[in-house]
């Protein structure tokens, strides 16, 4: 009988300010081993911020078109950001909804938690979607160059559709409400 997955070792090739690169020796289902790169990341929080009034059936969202290095240009995304050591995801929610919108929620419903790529990151999002929103001053931060945009969610969900929404925790989030908690 052989020995159950996991790690057998770990070896660390890389500390940085957001991630870490570790290579890891690893052993298989079937009772071989291997060498993986694993990027090992905090984890992260996102929140689809839901506006108040107008049709219930097709309430405007804010989402934020954000400069992304990694994506050659701006993208449509709902804000996040990675959590601080320690912190709730609940509480990172709040605060990057703060930061990035300016906006305050009276209420956070957890949605669901995702992997990002678990083919080669351990990293995880966990998704809210935010409720009785108040104004409030944002706080970017220096490399954040950002817009907030009220959009309604059938418009959003077209962008989805349409392939203008191209980030995955923000299609993820999105479909999610829409889906489970709006039964769209």
């Amino acid at each position: 009988m052989s020995e159950a997955p996991g790690t057998i070792t770990t070896r660390r090739v890389h500390t940085g300010r957001i991630l870490n690169l570790d290579i890891d020796t690893v052993r298989y289902p079937d009772g071989t081993s291997g060498e993986l790169e694993m990027i090992r990341h905090p984890g992260a929080a996102a929140v689809v911020p839901v506006l108040t009034g107008g049709d219930a059936a097709d309430p405007q969202i804010l989402l934020v078109r954000q400069y992304r290095y990694a994506a050659d240009g701006h993208i449509w995304e709902i804000p996040a950001g990675r959590l601080d050591p320690g912190e709730a995801p609940e509480a990172c929610a709040r605060r990057e909804l703060e930061e990035e919108a300016g906006m305050s929620a009276g209420r956070i419903e957890p949605l669901i938690t995702i992997f990002t790529t678990p083919g080669f990151t351990d990293e995880r999002i966990h998704l809210f979607a935010a409720h009785d929103l108040t104004t409030t001053a944002h706080r970017r931060e220096a490399d954040e160059f950002l817009e907030v945009a009220p959009v309604a969610l059938s418009r959003v969900l077209g962008m989805i559709r349409d392939g203008e929404v191209r980030d995955g925790k923000t299609i993820a989030a999105v479909l999610y409400y829409a889906g489970f908690r709006l039964g769209l």
